[in-house]
């Protein structure tokens, strides 16, 4: 079932800190990464057009609890895992791991389908494609 998707990068300097270590505010961008790789992955994106509406998912919530730290060209191993699908919503949740299996992070996003135009956002009901993508 597609509702799981792990993906392995290695820590940039740029994104690390004075003390050597991945600044805690990159886990936020990291999380953003495997989501779209996630998406990417079902052969969807996180901005497309789908029947000539213009899809999006802003965040309504995000969170990351820290447990040890990783530097500079270590791998981390990111875990996506979908825990909710709502009418609208879509949930999950990123396991951060080390090179030693050590749990580094752990992150939670929740975001809305909107269509997009030029008037702003519109709440959407989260469509059959994606939603069967996504159950697999």
């Amino acid at each position: 079932m597609p509702k799981e998707f792990t993906m392995t990068r290695r820590v940039q300097f740029a994104e690390t800190d004075l003390a050597g270590i991945m600044h805690f505010a990159n886990y936020f961008r990291v999380m953003e990464e495997v989501e779209h790789a996630y998406f990417r992955s079902l052969g969807l994106s996180v901005a497309m057009k789908l029947e000539g509406v213009e899809i999006g998912w802003p965040r309504v919530s995000t969170q990351c609890q820290y447990f040890s730290p990783i530097k500079f060209e270590e791998e981390l191993q990111c875990h996506l895992r979908v825990t909710e699908m709502g009418n609208a919503s879509l949930t999950h949740e990123v396991e951060f791991t080390g090179p030693d299996q050590r749990k580094v992070a752990a992150g939670k996003t929740t975001m809305v389908c909107v269509k997009r135009d030029q008037t702003g956002f519109t709440s959407l009901r989260i469509p059959d494609l994606i939603r069967q993508k996504i159950e697999g």
